[in-house]
């Protein structure tokens, strides 16, 4: 049995090398970019107007005038135009061209225009190139704006979009199955008998995968031993992710293990020292990597939040975020030599910036009823027996974000 840091060692040490696959701009919310995207042009491409207003030449303001005739009106998207006579303004609206041969935008609230003439209000002091975005002062043509690996929210489809790309290459999810298992299991349209119990585990990996843009197809193996000898050996051959829930402790009925090691699948480890979760299995072969994780609730959420997610952002070459530290609220003793992750209800203290967690109480990894109220897990290192309150320890969110 390894430790839960070594085992999350090993679990992003076999990440998977996934292809790169080419998507419409849009259908690449949430995905990892695979290219850099350059600007094409400067950014901004042109001196862009940015106050509704008129466009005159400093000097001319600069000797007194306050006065000028309306020679013509820019609107954006209008061609450029030059400005013939420095006595005159050109009257310009927000995104316009700068019209050539001025170099100040007054600002509309600043002037009155009566019968064709614009009449400059102010008293405060007026600087060159007031009121104008210079061409290319935010990138050059040619600049990176976009790096490979990027996770594509909507400013950076935003972007692309700016530079032409109609077209994006992004990293391919792996294929992903998600497997239960156990005759006790009915499904969720079903009504169970007084002895089974509805499908449950197998949507919650579900929503996780979903978050990251995994549609991962779903199946069901009863407790038949030649049956799921069969049928592992066929995923294997199909998919590049496989999740199990359930059949994986050593109990008469959990054909898993072997399996999985008459298929080929070389295991990385089988159990880890930590509560809820002890008999976690990772594996692979060279296509697929396999997660075999324990069937009871909490177990399964929590190794899915602990080792299956962060290994999805490694094999998607994502950073991983420092995982925040949360006080706790209330003395936990828990006397055996494993980590032991806690469901938490977390508090915000108004006096201070400091996240507070207070631990649900529960009966064992069986009750997910629990966790409706909880955040995530903290985790509480294998090498104590008595964590206090007022210490800290490192949280483990699973709760979707609103």
């Amino acid at each position: 049995m390894i430790t839960v840091t070594e085992a999350y060692q090993l679990v992003l040490a076999n990440k998977l090398s996934l292809k790169s696959t080419d998507v419409p701009l849009t259908e690449a919310l949430g995905r990892v970019l695979d290219e850099n995207i350059q600007a094409d042009r400067p950014f901004p491409p042109f001196n862009r107007v940015t106050m509704d207003g008129i466009a005159i030449r400093f000097n001319t303001f600069s000797t007194g005038t306050r006065d000028f005739p309306i020679e013509k009106v820019q609107a954006a998207g209008d061609e450029p135009y030059r400005l013939l006579n420095t006595e005159y303004c050109v009257e310009v609206m927000t995104g316009a061209i700068l019209p050539e041969n001025t170099d100040v935008v007054i600002r509309v609230e600043d002037i009155t225009i009566s019968e064709g003439t614009a009449s400059v209000n102010i008293h405060h002091q007026v600087e060159k190139l007031q009121n104008i975005h210079l061409c290319g002062s935010d990138k050059a043509a040619g600049t990176v704006l976009l790096k490979k690996g990027v996770l594509l929210g909507p400013v950076e489809l935003s972007v692309a979009a700016s530079v032409g790309k109609s077209t994006l290459k992004v990293l391919q999810y792996p294929k992903t199955v998600i497997v239960s298992t156990g005759d006790e299991l009915v499904p969720v349209s079903e009504i169970p008998a007084s002895h089974q119990i509805r499908i449950s585990n197998s949507y919650a990996i579900f929503s996780f995968l979903k978050k990251w843009g995994i549609a991962a197809e779903m199946i069901h193996l009863p407790d038949n031993e030649e049956y799921v000898q069969h049928k592992i050996k066929e995923l294997l051959d199909n998919y590049d992710l496989i999740v199990l829930s359930g059949g994986v402790s050593a109990g008469k009925f959990d054909y898993i293990p072997k399996a999985l090691k008459e298929a080929g699948i070389q295991s990385f480890f089988h159990k880890v020292s930590q509560r809820p979760g002890k008999p976690f299995f990772f594996g692979s072969n060279e296509k697929t990597r396999v997660f075999a994780l324990p069937g009871n609730p909490v177990s399964t959420l929590l190794c899915v939040t602990r080792y299956l997610i962060p290994w999805l952002k490694e094999s998607l070459s994502l950073a991983h975020s420092i995982q925040p530290k949360v006080k706790l609220l209330k003395t936990i003793v828990f006397n055996a030599p494993l980590t032991f992750f806690v469901p938490v209800k977390l508090t915000a203290n108004p006096e201070t910036p400091i996240l507070e967690a207070y631990p649900l109480p529960g009966n064992g990894s069986g009750d997910f009823a629990n966790l409706l109220d909880a955040d995530g897990f903290i985790e509480l290192p294998e090498n104590e027996n008595e964590f206090q309150a007022g210490h800290f320890f490192t949280f483990w969110p699973f709760k979707l974000q609103n």
